[in-house]
């Protein structure tokens, strides 16, 4: 690769970021010392850790949210229409309690495989606005779209015991659809091989995957609850 194809390419990748970044209401950084701290990332990426939450605002503010909610008493809802079958949060921690005890890897598919059940809706049908994100009680009583599921998988399984660092809701461009999307990855270790698998949970696909097999995934965030990371080809 020449000089010029570099800068081009950094070029491509720099409004990539700024797109994707826009679509889902976050200006994103770029982490100081990058180029030293990089490390193999999933969707062959590499990545740079940063503990600064402040760009991630809708992402704060759904937390925020949720630690709000769950001090509260919901009032039992109908689930007659309602092919999640979990309409407030009493009923979401029943549906957890029902899977502790078992191994991580049931855990995950449970989870992935319940909250698909929901029905996709755009955040412009919702809440009239082009991007929200959405607390657990708001996904239960309205739906939501990519990053809804996401929030609510990864907050499932921080209540089922998972660490914060197992869990990271991913910012991605679809490259087959050319649009950007959110998912959420959870790092896994095997306890027969003892090998790290980096297992994928997406509302676009039926069952639990190793993110090794998704090609068509190019990731330009990815967040938990105490850190972000930047990602780059």
């Amino acid at each position: 690769m020449t000089k010029a194809d570099l800068i081009a390419s950094i070029k491509r990748f720099a409004a990539l970021i700024i797109v994707l970044a826009a679509s889902f209401g976050v200006l994103v950084p770029i982490p100081a010392g990058a180029k030293s701290k990089a490390q193999p990332s999933f969707f062959n990426s590499v990545e740079v850790r940063s503990s600064n939450l402040k760009p991630f605002k809708k992402w704060r503010a759904a937390l925020q949210r949720y630690t709000l909610e769950k001090t509260k008493k919901q009032k039992k809802k109908s689930c007659s229409s309602n092919n999640l079958g979990i309409c407030d949060y009493g009923e979401w921690e029943k549906f957890l309690k029902s899977l502790q005890g078992k191994d991580k890897l049931t855990q995950v598919r449970a989870v992935n495989f319940r909250m698909n059940k929901a029905k996709y809706i755009t955040d412009k049908n919702n809440w009239g606005r082009k991007d929200y994100w959405a607390t657990p009680a708001e996904f239960m009583a309205n739906f939501g779209d990519c990053e809804d599921y996401a929030i609510i998988k990864f907050l499932s399984l921080k209540l089922l015991g998972f660490k914060d660092e197992e869990l990271r809701v991913v910012a991605v461009k679809d490259l087959n659809l050319k649009v950007g999307h959110a998912v959420l990855v959870v790092s896994w270790k095997n306890p027969k091989s003892g090998k790290m698998h980096n297992l994928l949970l997406d509302n676009q696909i039926k069952k639990v995957v190793d993110a090794r097999k998704v090609r068509h995934y190019q990731p330009v965030f990815s967040i938990n609850s105490k850190n972000w990371w930047r990602h780059r080809s």
